[in-house]
């Protein structure tokens, strides 16, 4: 009998350390500080490689910007590899406006290091999520 209370324990003790491994979850915070003006929003995705430059992320927000700065938070985000995309939606029409050569009208921004030619790859643009919350500046 004690041998089958020593199991149990055992047992409930590795469910318990299983269900908290696997909800361990971070938050990532992004300061833009350089927007242009305060007119309309700012939209910022937080992406993996499977959603990146495809539209939605797996986090999107719109944040109003105050003096020129916005703060956006992401909660809630398991360990992995991820991006942040995010523009400067001036006209609220929750688009990136182009000119006619395809060119954005609109300021975005990009987490890492891409080139400034052509689109950015995930590759330049993620960071790891591991054991900790991020804090990141951005700039458009």
């Amino acid at each position: 009998m004690r041998t089958l209370g020593l199991v149990l324990a055992l047992f409930f003790t590795s469910i318990i350390a299983t269900a908290q491994a696997k909800t361990e979850t971070f938050t990532i915070t992004v300061t833009i500080d350089n927007v242009l003006n305060d007119d309309g929003t700012v939209m910022a995705g937080l992406h993996s490689s499977e959603t990146f430059m495809r539209g939605r992320g797996l986090q999107d927000k719109i944040t109003t910007i105050k003096d020129g700065k916005v703060t956006i938070v992401f909660k809630d985000v398991k360990p992995g590899e991820y991006a942040i995309l995010a523009m400067h939606d001036e006209n609220n029409n929750k688009k990136m406006d182009r000119e006619a050569n395809g060119m954005p009208k609109e300021s975005y921004c990009i987490s890492g290091s891409p080139t400034p030619y052509g689109p950015p790859t995930f590759s330049e643009a993620k960071f790891n999520v591991v054991d900790t919350d991020l804090e990141f500046a951005l700039r458009f």
